[in-house]
Order: C-alpha cells, then sequence, then structure tokens
C-alpha cells in the first residue's frame, strides 16, 4: 500500500515549527506530543512579562485573569464546548479525582469501569473504595476490539447500586474507539453519569461536548495537544456541576466578600480550581493550540491521522512476525501490534530507540503501542516497518 498526501508538502514545512521531531522519528504523542516553538516561546515570553511588570501586582493579576480566560476559550475551541464548564487542572489524573472524589459516596454504591483503564484511574477508584465502602467492577470491553458490543456490555454490567461508570473515549491499550455518545445513553437511562478518560481522545479525534450528554470529561493538553506538561481540564456538564462538591479548595474557587472572607463557591467550572499555578503554561497550551489550528480543522486533522493510521496498520499488518491487535484500520491515532518471534517487545522498543525510532511497550495486553499525529510522514512509517524487519530478522 502506498499513500500520497497532497498536504504532504505542507506538513514538512508545517513540522519545521516542531524542534521535537528533528533527528528521531517520534511515535509516541500518546505518551507526551511534541511542543511546537510558538508554545515554547509563548511561556518564555510569559513568565519574562509576569517578572518585569511584578510578579504579584494588580496589573499582572488582571493579566493572568484574562490569560485564564482564553486559555479555557481555546480549549473549548477543540472539543466544542462552553468555556464556562471547564476546570483547568493539571492533567487528566488531578480531573478524574476531581470528578470521582466530589461525589457524595455511601456504603454499598457501585463503581463500574472497564477492563481497559490506566492505572492512576483504578487506583483512585481502590482508595474510594477502601474508604466508604464502595464496591466496584470492570467490565470486559477489551475482548470487544474485533468482535462484540462494548454498549451492551457495559448495560448488562450495571448494577441497581451502580452511582458511576468510569471510561477511557479512546483505550490507551488497544487504540479502540467507544461509542460514547451510545453508551451515555444507556448509562441515563438507568440515571448513572459517566466520567470519561480522554487522555488519548482530545486532539487526537473530533468532539461535540456541548451538544453531549457526558457529564465529565477529563483531558490533558500535553499529549495530542502537544503542549507543556502540567495543564489538562475537566469539563463538567451544566447538571452534573450542580451535584459535585469540591475536595480541594481555595480562593480561585470561591466569591470572596470586601472584608475577605469567603462567600460560596463559584458557580462555573473554576469551583474546581484550587490556588496559584504555573500559569505561563497556560499561554503554552494555547501557542500549541494555535499551531494546530494554523494547519487545519480538528475534523480536518482527524481525518489525516485516520489516513496515517491506516497506512500504519497495513504496513504492520502485511508484515511477518508483526499482529495488530486490531483486525481492521484504526478510527484513531493508535496501532497496537505484537511481535510473535523470540525478540521480545521491551528489547524491540529499547532497539528501536537507538536507532531513533520512539514507540513504548504496553503491560495489558503486552504489546507495542505506535502513536501517528497529523502531521507524521508516510514516509517514516516506511521507516518504521524497514527498522522492525531489520530487527525480526536479527
Amino acid at each position: 500500500m502506498t499513500i500520497t498526501s497532497p498536504v504532504t508538502n505542507s506538513l514538512k514545512l508545517h513540522r519545521q515549527q516542531f524542534p521535537g521531531l528533528i533527528n528521531k522519528v517520534y511515535f509516541n504523542f500518546g505518551g507526551q506530543g511534541t511542543m511546537p516553538n510558538g508554545a515554547m516561546e509563548a511561556i518564555i515570553d510569559s513568565y519574562k512579562y509576569i517578572q518585569l511588570k511584578g510578579p504579584f501586582s494588580g496589573k499582572v493579576n488582571s493579566w493572568i485573569n484574562k490569560r485564564i480566560q482564553l486559555t479555557k476559550e481555546a480549549i473549548a475551541s477543540e472539543i466544542d464546548a462552553n468555556p464556562d464548564t471547564i476546570t483547568l487542572t493539571e492533567n487528566v489524573t488531578a480531573s478524574c479525582n476531581i470528578a470521582l472524589w466530589g461525589i457524595n459516596w455511601q456504603p454499598g454504591d457501585h463503581i463500574l469501569m472497564t477492563d481497559c483503564e490506566h492505572p492512576g484511574v483504578i487506583a483512585i477508584i481502590q482508595e474510594i473504595s477502601r474508604r466508604f465502602g464502595v464496591e466496584f467492577s470492570t467490565c470486559p470491553l477489551l475482548d470487544t476490539l474485533n468482535e462484540g458490543d462494548p454498549v451492551s456490555v457495559i448495560a448488562k454490567h450495571l448494577q441497581p447500586q451502580t452511582k458511576l461508570v468510569v471510561l477511557s473515549h479512546l483505550l490507551w491499550n488497544t487504540g479502540q474507539v467507544l461509542p460514547l455518545e451510545e453508551i451515555v445513553t444507556v448509562c441515563h437511562q438507568k440515571s448513572v453519569p459517566v466520567l470519561v478518560d480522554g487522555a488519548q481522545s482530545v486532539g487526537c479525534i473530533p468532539l461535540t461536548l456541548r451538544d453531549s450528554a457526558v457529564d465529565f470529561y477529563a483531558f490533558t493538553g500535553h499529549k495530542w495537544l502537544c503542549g507543556p506538561s502540567g495543564v489538562g481540564g475537566l469539563y463538567i456538564s451544566p447538571t452534573a456541576l450542580t451535584n459535585l462538591n469540591p475536595t480541594f479548595i481555595g480562593w480561585r474557587g470561591i466569591e470572596i466578600a470586601d472584608n475577605g472572607q469567603p462567600l460560596n463557591f463559584k458557580s462555573d467550572g473554576s469551583k474546581f480550581e484550587v490556588a496559584s499555578s504555573a500559569y505561563p503554561l497556560y499561554d503554552g497550551l494555547r501557542g500549541a493550540i494555535a499551531t494546530h489550528q494554523e494547519w487545519g480543522t480538528p475534523e480536518k486533522r482527524a481525518q489525516q491521522i485516520r489516513d496515517l493510521s491506516a497506512y500504519l496498520w497495513q504496513n504492520l499488518a502485511t508484515m511477518e512476525g508483526v499482529k495488530c491487535l486490531s483486525n481492521h484500520a484504526p478510527d484513531a491515532g493508535l496501532i497496537s501490534f505484537q511481535l510473535t518471534g523470540n525478540l521480545s517487545h521491551n528489547q524491540a522498543v529499547h532497539l528501536l530507540e537507538k536507532q531513533g525510532f520512539l514507540l513504548r511497550t504496553i503491560a495489558d495486553p503486552n504489546c507495542i503501542r505506535a502513536c501517528v499525529h497529523y502531521f507524521t510522514l508516510p514516509e517514516e512509517i516506511e521507516q518504521l516497518r524497514e527498522e522492525l524487519q531489520k530487527l525480526l530478522h536479527l
């Protein structure tokens, strides 16, 4: 299979803004994206401005508040949401903590999650179970990658006492995209809210959260959005916002009276923001989003990701000694595969990195994961195939 893209030349020019792509072939966007120059420059310029104008001053404080709002607006433009529904956090795990700890748990309540969730989220649920006597169980979505219906699996595992369903939109281990709208509908028919781990989806697949019924959607800026580590967010639907209580509390999330005393919690997403943050990183995320939007809309970028993913999948699927987990081209940018020979996945990833190809291993299922972005080049995919062929013949 060959791929010819009319945007390849423009992509090569666009890629010059990403110094992290130099002298390597990068397939780890699901772990951390490569920041564009505009993002890094925005961070530096922001720190300089704050120091020059006075780190703590009326002018800088007003400037920071404007930056916070601009950042929410930039994120909202990517996920199609109202900026007031967004809480700025550090990462997906922090966002999931806000949603999970903010629910008024009672002994005997039940949490349903899938067998494809990240260890960080699983650990939160385990601790909630220990502290509050909450039960939890997992439903087997791993087996629905190639056959089966994830919606019916989740529906089957809902219990009368289920108080929350926790799942990922784009599964981090297999690359499967779950039918979120249908799943939310089934859960809401039982009056069960849904918390979505969007670590792999935001910046990879187009979203319309404004029109979605999803209750909580956690995301980060440092993966597919290629922003700096330390900036993420949580979308909370207007209905869910009224029922969720803050766990960590600080001045950013409260209304303060003229006498300096707290009055009440704010009524928008900032209700769950705590206190001072590394505000220049917000400028970095906005710079990264602007770089992507300069090239194309979320829909255009997602289509480019799908086309390139299909190209990588077909290159891998036709190789002797390689088995893709999915028996069809992926719907997003994650492609997981296994080597069927004597070379272990850890050894293969280590040897690939020595040759300038950056991928990662996944423990469950035991596999190698490659991530392609919209600015991945077809020749990089071909180069990976060639390098894998060399390793398989060692």
